[in-house]
């Protein structure tokens, strides 16, 4: 699928589309091992890890965005006191 370079690339509308891929190809992929044996196996595992591995970007993608927003506001506090 996708390295972690590119999906750090991506924009956070690409990555969402991507998400929402994997986890349907994972929910088909889980109903496919209960029911049949799967082609490959490992599939289940790698698409585990590109769905943690998009959500972890997202999440420090938050992060970041929020300690941005939460410096401008402090220094914009700091401008009207003075």
């Amino acid at each position: 699928m996708s390295s972690l370079s590119e999906l750090r690339e991506m924009s956070n509308e690409q990555m969402a589309a991507v998400l929402k891929e994997a986890c349907k190809d994972l929910f088909h992929l889980r109903i496919k091992a209960q029911t049949d044996r799967l082609d490959v196996p490992s599939e289940l595992k790698r698409n585990r890890k590109l769905v943690a591995q998009i959500k972890t970007i997202q999440r420090e993608r938050e992060i970041k965005t929020a300690k941005a927003r939460a410096l401008g506001e402090a220094n914009a506090a700091a401008a009207a006191n003075k």
